[in-house]
């Protein structure tokens, strides 16, 4: 085969990679009414204008598009006294449609800059029939274009792909020859499983048909983008197939006009993004003599397409999220490939809450058992403040390089915080995973197939090629491809699927102490990825259940409050139940943090077994018990998703006397 031309870009791509992905500053709009806690001005900044919002109501009160329209008019009128810019020129509200969270997305009829935006979004959160509101903003692809046992055939792996490694020091074979300790150990997985029985949904910018690409499910995928502008077609809304038209923003209307992204002269060609992260996570097609790997090599990849021109919206990304899990979305036909796993290898500015669409969209993909991996930014920045990176319950993915050290443009956990769960392998770019440098290539980057149009995608195998990447963009489809592959080897081992919290204190648990030492300010959770050790702990159960005598015995009714505990902690507590109770109520309440419950009769719960479990975003678990014929202990296992702390635990139960 000949060798393939790699795409070009550097120092000007890293430029553009790290501006798109602005630091957030995370800020509540307050009032005089005390509802700024029902709203999320945090992605609203200074220099942007705004003219889509998304406004949850209570849900005790029924809202229908027209009742929410006149909410909304309603409010903007009201705002109109709160800022001088409306009184003089308001606009007209108008409502788009219903979100799958129940949430409803209103647009104005012009953009407003971000004073309007939150003297509008303050007059919404004062109906107290209003539950939150949020503006709807841009996500980006998160990326960094480079130049141009089992060991697979693909002319391209040993070189290319020293991040499938085991990350022990052994020398690259290729390139710059150098000791490699960030490699993510996926070879030593695909000694006990291939991804067979697994589906992988890519939230992204779809796929583009390559001969090295399965995209054997680009017509079953979506392409959730539902504004022309943004989606490239010629009149607004969403269209079956998850196929990559491309998301280039050079020439007009992207760098020139009223709705203009960049600035004139600094678009950029299309970036293929979607591909070369579908493709890391399991859609490059393996040991098949051409090009490169995929991770997850035999499982399904569901092309889900929300980013295109400048960008997505997160009412469409917060659609394809449910979508992609199995959940219904009005107007969409139903998803007929659910998927286990999805990789979201994108993100922005703003801190995300148990009440944003995203994260309400994200507890409906946990509760139909869905592992949802995020990217966690590369602003370089603290974790916080990027979205959907700080969402409750997900697996937030930072970046290392070769040398084992954390990525100079990945976010990370500030002292105390447990945001970023683990890092894998997306690029060091320099060596030793310096801010600059003689660039470091291969080994510096994450390599995979792309198309070689700045446009539209050229039709293959002509367009066919292949690019390097360095992003958290790259690190995320390492654990995406990893958490495939733990749930195949226990599909083939005739074992349940592990819940999203279990696949967590898999991870965590198996993750490899880095080379480099990290730096105690900017932290990345329990370690590197190592493929191999969590398939093979995956296996074995994901760990042992601890003696039932060291539960903490719970009283009737009493609540033991002031819990805390760790991401992927685990703390049993048991209550002993007389015959004939009714009623029996467990649950878990308050504080910060979020926690997931798993209940069993007679033995603690362990990561596979339990008889009932309670999974949502934030702390409030509940699990009940109609009726208890025998006397039981009931034994509660809470899982630390978030680190947490000011968490009560109670069960209450009805005696048979009463």
């Amino acid at each position: 085969m000949q060798y393939p031309m790699f795409k070009a870009a550097l120092a000007a791509s890293v430029a553009l990679a790290l501006s798109l992905s602005v630091t957030a500053h995370a800020q509540s709009t307050s009032g005089s009414n005390g509802f700024a806690t029902r709203i999320n001005a945090s992605a609203v900044t200074g220099n942007a204008t705004y003219n889509r919002f998304i406004v949850r109501y209570n849900a005790s009160v029924p809202t229908t598009a027209v009742a929410a329209t006149q909410s909304a008019s309603a409010a903007m009128s009201r705002a109109t006294k709160l800022q001088a810019s409306l009184s003089s020129n308001a606009p007209a509200v108008s409502y788009k449609r219903t979100l799958a969270t129940g949430a409803h997305l209103i647009t104005t009829s012009r953009k407003l800059n971000a004073s309007e935006a939150a003297a509008f979004m303050q007059s919404i959160a004062s109906d107290p029939t209003v539950a939150y509101v949020q503006p709807d903003v841009m996500r980006h692809a998160i990326g960094i274009k480079a130049p141009a046992s089992f060991t697979p055939n693909d002319n391209y792996f040993a070189k290319y792909q020293t991040d499938y490694l085991p990350g022990d020091g052994t020398a690259t074979a290729a390139g710059n020859k150098v000791a490699n300790w960030g490699g993510a150990n996926v070879t030593g997985a695909w000694d006990l499983a291939d991804g067979t029985g697994i589906t992988i949904a890519v939230i992204d910018t779809g796929i583009v048909k390559h001969a090295d690409i399965d995209a054997s499910l680009g017509d079953a995928g979506y392409d959730f983008i539902s504004d022309g502008f943004v989606s490239g077609r010629s009149t607004d809304g969403r269209v079956s197939g998850g196929w990559d038209l491309g998301d280039w923003t050079t020439g007009a209307p992207y760098d020139s006009g009223a709705n203009a992204c960049v600035n004139q002269g600094q678009g950029q060609g299309s970036s293929w993004h979607g591909s070369h992260v579908a493709s890391a996570s399991g859609a490059e097609i393996t040991n098949n003599s051409i090009g490169m790997a995929g991770i997850a090599y035999k499982a399904k990849v569901l092309p889900v397409r929300a980013l295109g021109h400048c960008g997505g919206y997160d009412s469409d990304i917060a659609d394809a999220i449910v979508w992609a899990s199995g959940g219904h979305v009005d107007g969409v036909a139903d998803n007929q490939h659910p998927a286990q796993v999805i990789n979201m290898s994108l993100g922005g500015d703003g801190t995300c809450t148990a009440d944003d669409a995203t994260a309400q969209a994200i507890a409906k993909a946990r509760a139909k058992g869905t592992t949802v991996v995020v990217a966690a930014g590369n602003d370089g920045a603290d974790v916080k403040s990027h979205s959907p990176a700080s969402c409750p319950g997900v697996i937030t993915v930072a970046s290392t390089g070769v040398g084992s050290g954390l990525s100079f443009y990945s976010n990370y956990n500030a002292p105390g915080e447990s945001i970023v769960k683990l890092a894998a392998f997306g690029g060091g770019v320099y060596p030793n995973e310096a801010s600059s440098g003689t660039q470091l290539n291969p080994e510096g980057f994450a390599w995979q197939a792309v198309n070689n149009s700045s446009t539209s995608p050229a039709a293959s195998p002509g367009g066919d090629t292949y690019g390097g990447m360095a992003g958290t963009s790259q690190a995320t489809p390492h654990v995406t491809g990893a958490v495939a592959l733990m749930q195949s080897a226990r599909l083939a081992a005739n074992m349940p699927l592990l819940t999203p919290d279990e696949v967590l204190a898999v991870l965590q648990k198996t993750a490899r102490t880095p080379h480099t030492t990290p730096n105690s300010n900017k932290t990345f959770g329990a370690g590197i990825l190592d493929a191999g050790a969590a398939v093979a702990e995956a296996v074995k159960g994901g760990g042992t259940t601890p003696p039932t005598d060291n539960a903490t015995v719970l009283q009737n009714g009493v609540a033991l409050t002031g819990q805390k505990g760790d991401a992927g902690s685990e703390t049993f507590y048991k209550i002993d139940v007389p015959a004939n109770a009714r009623a029996l109520v467990i649950r878990t309440a308050g504080g910060t943090g979020d926690v997931s419950l798993y209940v069993k009769a007679g033995a603690a719960p362990t990561a596979t077994a339990f008889d009932a479990s309670s999974i949502h975003a934030g702390n409030a678990e509940s699990v009940t018990v109609a009726k208890v014929a025998a006397a039981t202990t009931y034994y509660l296992r809470v899982v630390g998703v978030q680190a947490y702390t000011g968490v009560s635990v109670q069960a209450t139960y009805t005696p048979a006397s009463q």
